[in-house]
């Protein structure tokens, strides 16, 4: 398993923007819109003006072209969109996923959203174990979840509401940076994906 050494600019400018809105997320609870709107602009640039290939973390290394890395962001920026609108994460969330699919593209940010999901499942179970409060997010949940059920047996909407008990903030930006880890891991070495 070769590496191809032009893959190492667009890999290095992704993995440093990610580290740095981790570590910005995990100290202020903020990403910096500089970072994900400069991020954005380099992941577009390096679609626009790399040679044409099958895209920056796959074999044949290449760009996807400029249409391609927009595609990406609006659909890294539609997919988390919505979670927002609920109040369930914040805007710069959604803003470092939609900067991530100018890296991916469009097929490849599709993978990094299911694979931050599962990150973020993870990273809010490990959260409330380590922090003792598991036993309000499970009756938080059985709250939600009866409300939902009872509006909607009584013909209401079936929206989920806030918890009453709100148990913490995540830095949504750990799992967003280990999606998009595992997604260009996967789309670079595809056999890898068998171990899944």
């Amino acid at each position: 398993m070769s590496i191809d050494p032009r893959i190492l600019p667009p890999a290095a400018v992704l993995a440093a923007l990610l580290v740095a809105a981790v570590w910005h997320d995990v100290r202020t609870r903020r990403i910096p819109n500089r970072l994900v709107l400069g991020g954005a602009v380099a992941g577009l640039a390096f679609q626009a003006l790399l040679a044409p290939g099958a895209g920056l973390f796959t074999n044949p290394f290449g760009a996807l072209g400029l249409l391609n890395g927009l595609a990406g962001l609006g659909l890294g920026l539609g997919l988390l969109l919505p979670m927002y609108m609920l109040g369930a994460m914040g805007a710069g969330d959604v803003k470092l996923m939609a900067m991530s699919g100018a890296f991916l593209g469009p097929h490849d940010i599709l993978g990094a959203a299911l694979l931050t999901m599962i990150a973020g499942g993870v990273l809010a179970l490990l959260v409330a174990l380590g922090s003792g409060r598991m036993g309000q997010v499970l009756a938080n949940l059985r709250q939600l979840l009866l409300h939902a059920l009872v509006r909607a047996g009584t013909g209401g909407s079936a929206r989920l509401d806030a918890p009453p008990a709100p148990t913490g903030k995540l830095a949504y930006a750990i799992a967003i940076a280990a999606g998009t880890a595992l997604q260009v891991a996967l789309a670079r070495f595809p056999a890898w994906s068998n171990l899944l």
